[in-house]
C-alpha cells in the first residue's frame, strides 16, 4: 500500500479526505485479498442490510471475471 502514500504525496494537497483514501485502499485490496477486501468494506461501507453486502459480493466477483 506504500503506493497510495505516494499517490498522496504526488498529488501536493496537505489534506485528504477519508473517502478518497479509503476508496484508493478498496480499489488495491480487492485483486490482493478478496475477504480483507470484504472485511475492510464492511466497515468502511458501514452496511446496513444483507442487500449492501451483497452488492459488495456482487462487485468483486464481476471485478475477478473482468481480471
Amino acid at each position: 500500500m506504500a503506493d497510495v502514500e505516494q499517490q498522496l504525496q504526488a498529488c501536493g494537497e496537505p489534506e485528504v479526505q477519508s473517502a478518497r483514501l479509503g476508496d484508493m485502499v478498496m480499489e488495491r485490496l480487492a485483486p490482493l485479498n478478496e475477504v480483507a477486501y470484504v472485511r475492510f468494506a464492511s466497515v468502511y461501507r458501514r452496511f446496513k442490510d444483507i442487500a449492501g453486502f451483497e452488492r459488495e459480493l456482487t462487485q468483486i466477483k464481476k471485478l475477478k471475471e473482468d481480471a
